[in-house]
């Protein structure tokens, strides 16, 4: 799926900041509609899902750090809006599962390149692939339906950042990857990610790896970044 015509809802109670992100996105070849709160934006779910859904944290009810706990690995991505613009904030949203985190106010064009490359990121095996699925330690990596499961065939759940991330490693065994390198192949080229994203993702990844074996299969090495310690094959 291209990522113009893909379905975005805003979901934010200031109905200014609401409408204007709405008409930008729908002036750049995407079809937006809006959601006032998390009551509405349940409403809009079960009517349709969206590709992705821009989430504003501070909303009377329901908070948007509510919602990405609740969704998370269940829902389409999420990009979340907050005032608050320290990075201790956006890590929990992070940690919560949000695939992306910018500070309000946000220049809508910032918040265009974001969208468009959590879009980007792999939704399904691409027609080249060997197959559908990668398998390492006993564990199952399956491209087409973005799921993991573990060795007792217990299904994990990811979110789509995660699944970009354990993609990159399982795909690139036994390669040291970088930061730099990790946040192109999962997050986009044009994305403007903090570092501190991957280390936030790396550590949820470990804690859904962790099968009680004491393998660890996300290897950091200081000064150099990342390395996935197994061996991959397609299935």
């Amino acid at each position: 799926m291209t990522d113009v015509s893909a379905h975005v809802l805003v979901v934010d109670d200031d109905p200014g900041i609401r409408e204007v992100l709405i008409e930008y996105l729908s002036r750049h070849g995407y079809e937006a509609e809006g959601a006032a709160s998390a009551a509405e934006m349940d409403r809009a779910l079960q009517a349709r899902r969206p590709d992705l859904i821009v989430l504003d944290v501070m909303m009377p009810g329901e908070d948007g750090l509510s919602v990405v706990r609740r969704l998370a690995g269940n829902g389409p991505p999420i990009v979340m809006l907050s005032a608050m613009g320290e990075d201790t904030d956006r890590i929990v949203g992070l940690e919560l599962g949000a695939d992306d985190y910018l500070p309000k106010p946000c220049n809508p064009r910032e918040l265009l390149a974001r969208i468009r490359a959590v879009l980007r990121r792999p939704r399904e095996a691409e027609p080249g692939d060997e197959g559908p699925a990668l398998g390492f330690a006993g564990w199952r990596l399956d491209l087409m339906r973005r799921s993991l499961t573990r060795p007792d065939g217990q299904e994990v759940v990811l979110s789509a950042g995660e699944f970009a991330l354990l993609r990159a490693f399982a795909e690139s065994a036994g390669r040291v990857l970088t930061r730099d390198q990790l946040l192109e192949k999962a997050r986009g080229q044009d994305a403007d990610v903090f570092d501190r994203a991957v280390d936030v993702s790396i550590s949820r990844l470990r804690r859904k790896l962790d099968d009680g074996s004491g393998l660890e299969l996300i290897q950091t090495l200081r000064g150099e970044g990342y390395r996935f310690d197994a061996k991959v094959t397609r299935r």
